[in-house]
């Protein structure tokens, strides 16, 4: 019998990657998408289109996880060995600005499907995912590395919506003896990152400017700290923690930190831009080899509180789940900067 999962936000950057990878590991894949007035399936798009796999290893279901009505009537349909919720509002900066949907989603969200898994649990044991994020951890740890057992002081509604569906999968994995997993996952990027996410946009925008599209990008912090990895390393790890006898929680990450302004220095080498930084403050800017301005700071790009340092300790998961990442930063950057063809 093939395992049956079900992807709640399949659409979005892990979504896609983690169905490739359930798919190759012969599992039959839901995926639940938003109805949307524009398309919103690229990433997948190239799945669905397969016709065997469109007839029988992958089906989308429209729904919204902010529906509880839609979130249990999917489940009870599909009746999977395995979810994955990965839906969110996941972009921190906009977390600021419309912060009652993200709890919405992002914490009551998780609240929909454990209650419904626990009303099901007399017809089928279903094992559940919750995409934790180190924006938990809010970037004011006395400590170095951030691991399993740090504090959690979040810094965004997004960071505080994500610690409510945290400690509600935990107390319905001791409450009602329900197989639920946090995975806390550090920064992870890909070619298919959101537009609006600082590395992508990095990436995206110095090679625009390399072909003369556009002139100059802005960015805000230039000095916050991230643990960087890709996509396609953490999605396995995803899966790993669903496949132990015992559910835990564990944290995803490199262990290696870098500035936004380092990642910056790193995709221009790769990409032969010569850049030279002047200024400090708000004021510093990157100038091209022939002295124009490329890169800005733009105050509007700063959050209300700022994280300046997330630095993961994935110890447990490298020991338990013998999980660890096979894709450095460089070789993330190489990634990216091939999707665009630059």
């Amino acid at each position: 019998m093939k395992k049956i999962a079900l992807i709640f936000g399949v659409t979005g950057q892990d979504g896609a990657y983690l169905s490739e990878f359930l798919l190759k590991k012969k599992y039959i894949v839901h995926g639940v998408k938003r109805r949307s007035s524009s398309i919103n399936t690229f990433r997948i798009d190239h799945i669905y289109q397969d016709p065997h796999l469109k007839k029988r290893n992958f089906i989308l279901h429209y729904g919204d996880i902010s529906d509880s009505i839609s979130v249990s009537s999917i489940i009870n349909k599909v009746l999977p060995d395995e979810i994955y919720n990965l839906a969110a509002q996941s972009h921190v900066g906009v977390s600021f600005e419309i912060p009652e949907y993200t709890a919405n989603v992002d914490g009551i969200g998780a609240l929909r499907i454990l209650e419904t898994i626990r009303q099901n649990s007399f017809k089928k044991k279903i094992k559940y995912y919750q995409a934790g994020t180190s924006e938990m951890y809010g970037g004011n740890s006395l400590e170095k590395f951030q691991n399993e057992k740090t504090r959690f002081y979040p810094r965004s509604p997004y960071g505080a919506a994500k610690l409510y569906a945290h400690w509600i999968t935990v107390n319905y994995r001791e409450s009602y003896n329900i197989f639920a997993c946090n995975g806390i996952l550090f920064n992870h990027e890909s070619p298919i990152r959101g537009e609006t996410f600082v590395t992508k946009k990095i990436v995206s925008g110095l090679c625009k400017i390399k072909r003369n599209q556009i002139k100059k990008i802005y960015l805000g912090n230039l000095y916050a700290k991230r643990d960087w990895g890709h996509a396609k390393d953490y999605v396995e790890a995803m899966w790993k923690m669903m496949q132990q006898k015992k559910p835990d929680d564990y944290v995803i990450a490199t262990g290696k930190q870098y500035t936004v302004k380092q990642f910056i220095n790193l995709t221009a080498k790769q990409l032969k831009i010569k850049i030279n930084w002047k200024g400090k403050g708000v004021n510093e800017k990157a100038y091209s080899e022939d002295g124009k301005v490329i890169i800005e700071i733009d105050k509007k790009y700063f959050r209300p509180s700022e994280v300046n340092s997330l630095l993961g300790s994935s110890i447990k998961a490298r020991r338990i789940l013998k999980w660890k990442p096979k894709i450095n930063l460089q070789m993330l950057i190489k990634d990216m900067i091939s999707h665009e063809k630059c």
